[in-house]
């Protein structure tokens, strides 16, 4: 199937992105994601998430910061998050409408597999951190059941007439990681999220 760029594809999801987002598997990743950046937010922090979505995590992490501020390319999901009366502005995360050294906290999650130019969105992501800031960016693992999964299934709806096979998608090593990294960024820690989810209907089951 031919991809589609990323704002034309995420347009097309935003009907369906949160049909089954709000219980078992999608839930579990969404608190998971949301607790990882919850221990570095107070009443004066301020916090970007980068591709926000429909902003199910932002909303989550939002009554814990001073400030929590998202940006995603589609218009679509981003109608979602101000009906969430969420602070949102639409962008790219390879070219942020924000200001340098703006943010205290700036993370990112389900979206930089999707992004091909990857080094610059790292850039843009330490541009708009203060000094001493910190980066909470999500990568896909070659080295993962999602890795096989999503090599052996059959692509998935994400409306009625496109699918998965759509949009870019890459896993990376630590390593290659380690290589997309400004030269002002230091790698603090890595923190795996490991959910042995065959299908994600099987968290379904009481």
């Amino acid at each position: 199937m031919t991809q589609l760029p990323n704002k034309h594809y995420y347009d097309e999801f935003a009907g369906w992105y949160e049909r089954h987002r709000h219980d078992g598997y999608h839930v579990l990743i969404d608190e998971l994601e949301s607790e990882a950046v919850r221990r570095y937010l107070g009443p004066q922090t301020r916090l970007l998430e980068a591709g926000c979505g429909t902003g199910l995590v932002l909303g989550r992490l939002a009554p814990h910061a001073g400030l929590a501020v998202g940006v995603d390319l589609s218009s679509g999901m981003l109608k979602k998050a101000h009906e969430r009366q969420l602070t949102v502005v639409q962008g790219s995360v390879t070219q942020l409408p924000l200001a340098d050294a703006s943010f205290d906290i700036v993370c990112s999650f389900k979206v930089l597999a999707h992004v091909e130019a990857i080094e610059e969105a790292m850039r843009e992501f330490a541009r708009v951190l203060r000094p001493g800031g910190r980066l909470l960016a999500e990568f896909y693992n070659p080295l993962s059941l999602r890795y096989l999964i999503k090599r052996l299934k059959s692509p998935s709806l994400i409306s009625e007439r496109t699918n998965d096979e759509a949009v870019f998608t890459r896993y990376d090593s630590l390593d290659r990681i380690r290589g997309y990294l400004p030269q002002d960024v230091t790698l603090e820690t890595v923190r795996g999220i490991r959910v042995v989810t065959p299908v994600s209907y099987a968290h379904r089951i009481p």
